[in-house]
């Protein structure tokens, strides 16, 4: 059993290989090309560009290394399968359930680095990143509103934007502490950005949305107001002295814990954060997932075409991603709990693998 096992493990590594180098350079020549031109036509150093691109591979493999793990096992079980190995094995007495175990074992142990690698290198290299990048001048006064992360480098406010397209913004959260008063908060659909330069100041042009005003009768209770336009001005003066903060994506677990803790404590929503601890989470066990759904779905193919392995994979992660996008669509706009919309790809894959599996074996 154990040459059968290794013999399988052997079969798998030169398809990941081939998938890891394929899948990482697809996803690297795009930002190949922006690197290139800071280099010609930014004047910025190679050295800073090189540690750019070395601070990028991390956050690739979160995707690579789950997409040639899925390739590899649909390539290497549909030809197995093909040359009716699979069959001889198991005519020999071994059950399908002791070929697929080491595969499962290494989807665990693939999913375990990962996971150390999105909760604790891949956030400080995310953050270095941004820090290198401001530090060669590609920063500017805009910069400051970030999307996806609470902002607080104006005095007396929190700002949190979904989307952000040049100077167009998306699914605006502002939230305005209030020592012994509820939190005041200010909602946006849509919103426009611009740099007031003698004032050092963003002027924010807020649009469809509801603001609280403090209710004459009693300060200290609000009432809601629609609005079809708001204008703020948010000073930059002392956020040029602030400390460069972490976006949501730059933080550990335990980072994203206390962040919550300390939000909730200032009455401000924080389901944005809950959504990245789950979803750093659900990234890392993707490999595992991957597996568990790409052994039967190579038994069932039954065919040896590379073509066929390919086809399938794409048909998976395309599903996968898709679903990972839509329930945290849901999580977001409330409609389902954060943990179950960011699981949600994990739970529907990892129980209709090993149910195929199961009906597999017994047949």
């Amino acid at each position: 059993m154990r040459i059968i096992r290794r013999y399988i493990l052997m079969e798998l590594a030169g398809p990941f290989i081939f998938a890891f180098v394929v899948t990482t350079f697809a996803f690297m020549a795009g930002n190949m090309i922006k690197l290139a031109d800071l280099i010609v036509n930014k004047g910025v150093d190679f050295l800073s560009v090189c540690k750019l691109f070395f601070y990028m591979l991390p956050w690739l493999f979160t995707f690579t290394v789950p997409i040639s793990v899925l390739t590899a096992t649909l390539l290497t079980f549909g030809r197995l399968s093909s040359d009716n190995e699979i069959t001889a094995m198991r005519a020999s007495g071994i059950s399908l359930y002791k070929l697929v175990m080491p595969l499962i074992m290494v989807g665990l142990v693939i999913s375990l680095i990962s996971y150390e690698l999105n909760d604790w290198i891949l956030p400080r290299l995310r953050f270095e990143t941004r820090k290198l990048v401001a530090q060669i001048g590609a920063k500017n006064p805009a910069a400051y509103l970030e999307a996806g992360t609470f902002i607080k480098a104006f005095k007396g406010y929190i700002v949190f934007i979904y989307g952000i397209d040049k100077n167009k913004l998306t699914n605006i959260r502002i939230y305005q502490p209030q020592e012994g008063r509820p939190t005041r908060t200010i909602i946006a659909q849509k919103g426009e950005i611009s740099y007031i330069k003698d004032k050092d100041a963003i002027k924010l042009k807020l649009i469809n949305g509801t603001v609280d005003e403090p209710n004459p009768k009693d300060p200290n209770n609000f009432y809601k107001l629609n609005f079809k336009t708001y204008i703020m001005m948010l000073d930059l003066k002392e956020g040029r002295d602030l400390k460069f903060e972490k976006k949501k994506s730059d933080m550990s677990i335990d980072e994203l814990n206390n962040e919550i803790k300390t939000l909730k404590a200032e009455g401000v929503n924080a389901t944005p954060l809950l959504i990245e601890v789950h979803k750093k989470i659900s990234y890392s066990f993707s490999s595992l997932i991957f597996i568990l759904i790409g052994i039967p779905l190579a038994l069932m193919a039954r065919r040896g075409e590379k073509s066929i392995g390919f086809v399938l994979s794409v048909f998976v992660i395309v599903a996968f991603y898709l679903l990972q996008l839509g329930g945290e669509a849901l999580a977001i706009k409330g409609i389902l709990f954060p943990a179950l919309g960011m699981w949600l790809p994990n739970i529907i894959f990892g129980v209709i693998g090993p149910v195929m599996i199961f009906w597999i074996a017994e047949q």
